[in-house]
């Protein structure tokens, strides 16, 4: 089933609502899903449209701030795995946003259900080159990150 929201554009229904888009991130053109998660009948809730209208609106901000987080994020993770005692291919020293930039794709927006969180809430999934199966999943509540970890955290 296909529908025409508003404010999402045209999305299609298979047990979540979809659709590909062009989006700019970090100043290039990439091709990313957007999901929500909604009843069949696509009906969404004033929260997720506020949720996507505000990381819209704040997504050049936005993608810049977390980048950091990210940095850290995989920092601790290639120290809690032991690698940075020895070489890994999987796992190379990354020490600045520029070469985590090169290691990491912006995929995909997720709009959970209204009510879940009592204020805006967003997930971010991004592919690496460090851990394809996983990613990295970022939840944003009311734009700030509230966690930060594999991409499943975001559904």
């Amino acid at each position: 089933m296909t529908i025409k929201d508003p404010i999402f554009g045209e999305l299609e229904y298979n047990y979540i609502w979809c659709k590909y888009t062009q989006i700019q991130f970090l100043d290039k053109e990439v091709e990313i899903s957007i999901t929500i998660n909604g009843e069949e009948s696509g009906e969404f809730d004033k929260q997720q449209y506020e949720s996507y209208n505000f990381l819209m609106a704040e997504w050049k901000n936005i993608q810049y701030k977390i980048l950091p987080s990210i940095l850290n994020y995989y920092q601790e993770k290639r120290k809690e795995l032991g690698y940075h005692l020895e070489f890994n291919a999987f796992y190379p020293a990354i020490e600045t946003l520029e070469e985590l930039i090169e290691n990491i794709t912006f995929v995909g927006i997720n709009i959970p259900h209204a009510g879940i969180f009592e204020c805006r809430s967003i997930g971010l999934a991004f592919d690496c080159t460090w851990d394809e199966e996983n990613g990295i999943g970022i939840l944003l509540l009311d734009e700030r990150i509230e966690k930060l970890g594999y991409q499943d955290i975001i559904c």
